[in-house]
């Protein structure tokens, strides 16, 4: 099983930026998928959650109105797209999977995202 997450890097307050993980090693349609950060000397907490059937989509509300999560079933990518961001935004973004079908969580090794001019 494997969760590559990819896009961080950095970018100025107001900026945009997109991550994107991709999946492999397991059935990505059939599994709920998240994005998850941690700001250094702080707890992970979710950001936004996309679901295995239908998409429905869930935001914390420090990423709602700025923050999209979708997915591409096809090729086994789920993406964040952050818009607005701020220098609080700053932390390691994580990819999570959590395959319905068995009850499994897998997460990803992380992208750093840093906001700052």
């Amino acid at each position: 099983v494997k969760l590559v997450e990819s896009g961080g890097g950095l970018v100025q307050p107001g900026g945009s930026l997109k991550l994107s993980c991709t999946a492999s090693g397991f059935s990505f349609s059939r599994s709920a998928m998240s994005w998850y950060r941690q700001a250094p000397e702080k707890e992970r907490e979710l950001v936004a959650r996309i679901g295995s059937v239908g998409g429905s989509t869930d935001y914390a509300d420090s990423s709602k109105g700025r923050f999209t999560i979708s997915r591409d079933n096809a090729k086994k990518t789920v993406y964040l797209q952050m818009n607005s961001l701020k220098p609080e935004d700053t932390a390691v973004y994580y990819c999570n999977a959590f395959a319905t079908y068995i009850g499994v969580n897998y997460w990803g090794k992380g992208t750093l995202v840093t906001v700052s001019s």
